[in-house]
């Protein structure tokens, strides 16, 4: 099947931020190893506060006069050590115990703190008004932003505790959390979640969620709990959104040959997520725009990230990278075993077209002069994620599945719960396969270029593969010439690339040859072929309107929405029709048909005048601060083409402007100064200061000046 990238929506990445950096003022790691933590800790979310007690347990490994807990922007009510109170500096980032320790064992740190974290913990609509209807959440993000900014923990990820927490949340809420949960209590208005963990994990995996979820539990083949968190709102998506978890986590387990390390595996949506998805242990949290009802899964589906997270359940939470040099020995392993989850599912057309797509990004940004090595520090999350994956494919046909699985599982069993760095990898494959991969590492882990050569011969070894690049090389070929060439194409069983390809060179085409082979791919029924002529064709003749009609009810938004758009450029006559044909028809989560609805309806003269007010009020609503940002998004955009936005969508704009979540406080930024050229937008913004909060107004006066 085809699979379109939701992951090119989040700038191509799960998390490919960089990694919790190594700790440059002090290697503590190597004087003192902290072992087992029990805290207590109560989220207040109506004051955006967290605060408790965590008690550390510890080994002094040298003698020291010295050592920290990270802990940011922290008020600390009372420090023990050894049951004593000890004199300690509060820095701002950490807390400094200043005492001279000699080796020993059964140490014990004890923090009771409050916080009001600037980052790294969540508050979703707990600003909103009560009389508006909008879900309340609270989540975390540890991994760049720092555990330590809501809990006193280790932002060195080579530190690794066991973490027994128990939770207070408002007892209306669900919460998920790292570990099992072993017991709950309720008391006035809190409820208490107790969730322990058995191994040791480096802190940046720590996490919570907490919403009005409903939760579902399969086992898996071994016996794993495998739990799936739904926002209540949106139980009925819980099928579609989570299918083949089970599929997946049963794959990983005999691929990798290690049993799942953990005690419990956990998953969650959650409302303006950072990135797409995050694997803390045990509980992966990811953005509720993967949430999909089976329509929606034809085009937009978790099933990627979904195996994804769960991959790095072994590679970065069992065995976590020394480095930065290291990480692509979480990223590019979990790429690659999530494209083998996926051949799995969706067939090896799709993993090798996978590799094709990635191949071509890796060669073209290495023919530009802009490649880099997989053991970069901080390198961009193509070369990580893509090009790592493309190492473990081609080490993989180079020594074998037998030699490459054996390493694979002794690499995970030697540094388990432990970190490693490249090498240690490498010099367990050689072991394995009784070689010597120094060359292998220069080539493929070293070096700046991508081997774009071995790249394609390994490709050929697809037979899909070798014929797409024939079909490839016809781009340029007269349609006269190669009329028969693609219809062949599309002659049953249909590939969803090729047969894709097939209609991208008929676009403009207009020959009775062209418009044969139009009907013909219509014909087919292949729901990615038949999308590919609502996403290209700009003009439709007049002898596939009926066909190009029927586009509007295959089961893909993506289709309906690219048909409804052409067929009202096209067609205006007959738009009342294709309106009524598609009034109830929502969309992904970002609401995209709905959207183009409303604005069609707009711009449509004498098209239900009487509820005109009524849709602009819809379309201009959806920018309002308590709905998904991906709707939020959407909307503004709509708004920008019809040019029409109220005062209420410029004071939304603004809040945009300082959203925690990147990439949409990047398209806010964005349209902000495609407003400000306007005098007209520049004076209403203006007018509209007093309104805007202190940041919001300080960002605004830089643009204006």
């Amino acid at each position: 099947m085809k699979y379109s990238f939701i992951a090119l929506l989040f700038c191509c990445s799960w998390n490919f931020y960089s990694q919790a950096p190594i700790a440059d003022s002090l290697n503590q790691v190597e004087n003192i190893d902290f072992i087992k933590a029990d805290a207590e800790i109560f989220v207040d979310p109506v004051n955006k506060e967290v605060s408790g007690e965590i008690n550390y347990e510890f080994e002094i490994l040298k003698s020291i006069d010295s050592f920290y807990v990270d802990a940011r922007n922290m008020n600390f009510d009372e420090v023990l050590l050894n049951g004593e109170q000890k004199n300690f500096r509060n820095s701002g980032t950490r807390i400094w115990m200043k005492n001279e320790i000699n080796p020993s064992e059964n140490n014990s740190l004890q923090l009771k703190y409050s916080v009001k974290p600037k980052e790294a913990v969540y508050f979703i609509n707990w600003d909103i008004d009560d009389s508006i209807t909008a879900p309340k959440q609270i989540w975390t993000q540890g991994q760049g932003k720092y555990t330590s900014n809501w809990l006193p923990s280790f932002d060195d990820q080579r530190e690794k505790v066991e973490f027994d927490i128990t939770y207070h949340f408002p007892n209306d809420l669900e919460v998920m959390a790292n570990g099992k949960l072993s017991g709950t209590s309720v008391s006035d208005s809190l409820k208490s979640w107790n969730f322990d963990m058995q191994q040791p994990m480096s802190s940046y995996l720590l996490a919570f969620a907490a919403a009005n979820y409903v939760v579902e539990e399969k086992k898996s083949a071994s016996g794993v709990s495998l739990q799936f968190y739904m926002p209540v709102s949106e139980k009925k998506n819980m099928e579609p959104t989570y299918r083949h978890s089970k599929e997946i986590f049963d794959f990983l387990e005999t691929e990798i040959g290690v049993a799942y390390p953990w005690q419990n595996y956990k998953q969650a949506p959650v409302r303006d997520f950072l990135y797409s998805g995050m694997e803390n242990t045990t509980a992966t949290i990811f953005d509720h725009a993967f949430i999909t009802d089976s329509i929606g899964f034809t085009d937009r589906n978790y099933v990627s990230v979904n195996a994804h997270e769960l991959a790095h359940q072994w590679f970065g939470n069992l065995v976590t990278a020394e480095t930065n040099n290291d990480h692509w020995l979480h990223e590019g392993f979990s790429t690659y075993y999530a494209l083998l989850a996926e051949r799995e599912i969706f067939g090896d057309d799709y993993y090798y077209w996978q590799l094709y797509e990635s191949g071509e990004k890796l060669k073209e940004i290495s023919d530009s002069g802009k490649g880099e090595p997989v053991t970069k520090a901080r390198a961009t999350s193509l070369t990580y994620y893509q090009k790592g994956a493309w190492v473990l494919h081609i080490l993989r046909e180079r020594v074998g599945d037998g030699a490459f699985k054996k390493a694979v599982k002794n690499y995970l069993e030697r540094y388990k719960f432990q970190t490693a760095t490249t090498e240690n990898f490498i010099a367990e494959v050689e072991a394995a396969a009784n070689v010597s991969l120094s060359d292998f590492m220069a080539k493929w882990l070293n070096q700046t270029a991508f081997q774009g050569f071995a790249a394609l011969n390994s490709l050929k070894n697809s037979d899909f593969i070798q014929n797409h690049l024939n079909i490839l090389a016809l781009r340029e070929t007269p349609i006269e010439k190669k009329e028969e060439l693609l219809s062949a194409e599309l002659d049953f069983p249909v590939s969803d690339y090729t047969g894709q390809e097939v209609v991208y060179q008929l676009e403009g085409e207009t020959s009775a040859g062209a418009i044969n082979l139009y009907k013909k791919a219509f014909e087919t029924n292949n729901i990615y072929v038949r999308q590919a002529i609502a996403t290209s064709m700009e003009r439709i003749p007049q002898e596939l309107k009926s066909k190009f009609e029927s586009l509007l009810k295959d089961e893909s938004y993506v289709t309906k929405e690219a048909a409804l758009l052409k067929l009202w450029m096209n067609f205006p006559q007959e738009v009342s029709t294709y309106l009524d044909q598609t009034k109830g028809i929502e969309g992904f989560t970002n609401k995209n048909v709905r959207m183009l609805w409303l604005t069609l309806n707009l711009v449509t003269p004498n098209y239900e005048p009487e509820k005109q007010q009524e849709t602009y009020n819809e379309l201009s609503g959806y920018t309002a601060t308590h709905f998904p940002i991906e709707v939020r998004e959407n909307a503004f955009g709509y708004l920008y083409q019809i040019n029409s936005f109220t005062n209420q969508n410029l004071l939304d704009l603004m809040q945009g402007t300082q959203h925690p979540t990147y990439r949409f406080r990047n398209y806010s930024r964005q349209l902000l100064n495609e407003l400000l050229k306007n005098e007209e937008y520049r004076k209403k913004f203006l007018a509209l200061k007093d309104s805007l909060s202190q940041k919001e107004q300080d960002y605004l006066q830089t643009k204006l000046n």
